[in-house]
């Protein structure tokens, strides 16, 4: 196997960012520096050691999909004692990276993995992969936020359109939308909608590419199936 891919495997970055640790001679293969791409490595039987630290090569693969809920923050410890993602993983010892993240007060789907290449490629803007989102929002809906949502808003850090809007529910006070959108720009939903007047009160993602939440609820995790896991690998061309 390519050392690169490991490394990317391991988590320490994109296969490009991997390569250049190589060429940066901060590489090791059994004590020896490797300053060559595409140096083939056997994982179950060569040491790799980055920055003199050695790394795993042989860690099984684990895909989880865990329902977020409110209040608990999307990184894996917290210097705040605030609730994390880890204390709903406690039981696998395995190093995790979430998939992107929601910020604290958005509940729902969020992906675990410790394949640090197919993390990487889902969170690369290059793949579009979708999200969608149920927010509840304050007030009733203009007639036009769908068409200036599909058709794109200038927002301070750059443009940004969604794939895809419907109107859920609505009451005097408050509605309930579905909107799709590729973008992973930090409160990017929650901008969007205050941009057109309706801030929202509660978001929750419920799809991410093709993975759904179903009927999982709040608080609990599974393993992806093998048919989601392939599903995943397709999308990123894997």
């Amino acid at each position: 196997m390519r050392l690169q891919k490991i490394l990317a495997e391991a988590g320490l970055g994109s296969r490009r960012a991997c390569e250049q640790l190589i060429l940066d001679g901060r590489v090791e293969v059994d004590g020896a520096m490797v300053t060559e791409l595409g140096t083939r490595i056997d994982p179950e039987t060569q040491s790799v050691y980055v920055d003199t630290m050695r790394i795993s090569t042989q860690t099984a693969k684990v895909y989880l999909v865990l329902n977020k809920p409110a209040g608990v923050v999307s990184t894996m410890s917290d210097p705040d004692g605030r609730p994390c993602l880890a204390d709903y993983v406690n039981n696998h010892v395995e190093r995790l990276f979430h998939v992107g993240r929601l910020d604290t007060e958005t509940e729902g789907l969020i992906l675990l993995t410790n394949d640090g290449e197919l993390s990487n490629r889902l969170a690369h803007p290059r793949y579009e992969i979708p999200k969608t989102y149920l927010a509840q929002v304050k007030g009733q809906l203009a007639k036009d936020v769908s068409s200036r949502l599909k058709a794109g808003i200038d927002l301070e850090d750059g443009f940004v359109k969604v794939d895809g809007f419907k109107l859920v529910d609505s009451t005097p006070g408050k509605s309930v939308v579905e909107l799709t959108l590729h973008s992973g720009r930090n409160r990017i939903v929650r901008r969007l909608l205050k941009e057109v007047g309706n801030p929202v009160e509660r978001l929750v993602r419920i799809k991410f590419g093709p993975i759904t939440l179903d009927e999982q609820k709040q608080g609990k995790i599974r393993p992806l199936r093998s048919d989601e896991i392939g599903e995943l690998f397709e999308a990123v061309g894997l």
